[in-house]
């Protein structure tokens, strides 16, 4: 089964996938394929390959996820955008996607190149939407498409309501599930659940970080584009100087939020790996996610 949906229909539940981006030098891509084999044996439900702003590692993200469908166990999925492509480049690069293997795809607008905030420019041939990203994927072959989605609101967005309403365009447009942005506490995943199920049975799955160093605590605010919550922060800030126990106690918060949102139903956990293993590794196997195909345990990793 190579279909998203498939395999989360199919599959045991819970389970988990991870994302990772296209390395810039040969270096990075050794560091890459060493977390996809590791986390490979894991038996995740899907893995994706982002998709660089304004398709500035497109070259990466098409021969990377090439070789996860040609060369791994893996169900791959690519991330595309519209920055900067006409409709005849992204044609091509979903053409090449299909030709390769790749029967899953992101479907992202994407932001403007250099400044997220910045005013949106179409391509002169381009789209404007990820609605028509996603219709346009979905008149060239069978694929399973997905889209993203914001527990507090696009930035762009007056408010929830509109929010919720673009959202359900794009699941209308065709999307089979969406894949949430970041956020602090499961209730915000679980308010952009209820607010979806009004209006669409599509598969809502959180995006979860990993907690393991104050970059990642950083990030993690920079792209939920809302405030943590107070009792959060003074849970990890004072560790900031302090690595070793700001990992142990940031694995353990995600530990927790990952908890309330399996014993809430969620039947996925989308890790972004920020291409490495290890804090993924430890997660499933914290919240049991390993599949009576991954490969067991060894004595040594205990």
């Amino acid at each position: 089964m190579r279909r998203v949906v498939d395999r989360l229909s199919s599959e045991r539940c819970p389970t988990f996938s991870v994302e990772f981006f296209p390395p810039r030098n040969e270096a990075e891509e050794a560091i890459l394929w060493k977390s996809i084999r590791e986390l490979e044996s894991l038996d995740p439900a899907y893995m994706s390959i982002t998709y660089g702003a304004g398709g500035s590692s497109r070259d990466g993200t098409i021969h990377n996820i090439a070789r996860v469908a040609t060369d791994t166990t893996l169900v791959p999925m690519a991330h595309l955008t519209a920055v900067n492509h006409s409709v005849a480049e992204l044609r091509n690069v979903i053409g090449h996607f299909a030709a390769v293997g790749v029967h899953n795809i992101l479907a992202l607008r994407g932001d403007p190149p250099g400044d997220p905030m910045g005013e949106w420019v179409a391509h002169p041939e381009g789209l404007n939407y990820a609605e028509e990203l996603v219709r346009l994927i979905r008149e060239l072959g069978d694929f399973c498409v997905g889209v993203s989605a914001f527990p507090y609101g696009h930035p762009r967005s007056p408010d929830l309501e509109t929010d919720t309403r673009y959202l359900l365009r794009k699941l209308d447009a065709g999307a089979d599930f969406a894949i949430a942005q970041l956020f602090f506490e499961a209730e915000d995943f679980l308010r952009l659940r209820d607010r979806v199920a009004t209006g669409s049975d599509a598969l809502m799955l959180p995006g979860i970080m990993p907690l393991t160093t104050p970059r990642t605590w950083r990030k993690t605010i920079e792209l939920s584009g809302a405030t943590p919550p107070r009792w959060l922060s003074d849970r990890l800030e004072p560790l900031t100087d302090d690595p070793k126990a700001f990992r142990a106690e940031g694995l353990n918060v995600i530990t927790e939020l990952c908890e309330r949102l399996l014993a809430e139903g969620v039947p996925e956990l989308h890790f972004y790996t920020f291409n490495r293993s290890k804090a993924t590794r430890e997660l499933v196997d914290r919240l049991g996610l390993r599949s009576s195909r991954a490969e067991p345990v060894l004595a040594a990793q205990h």
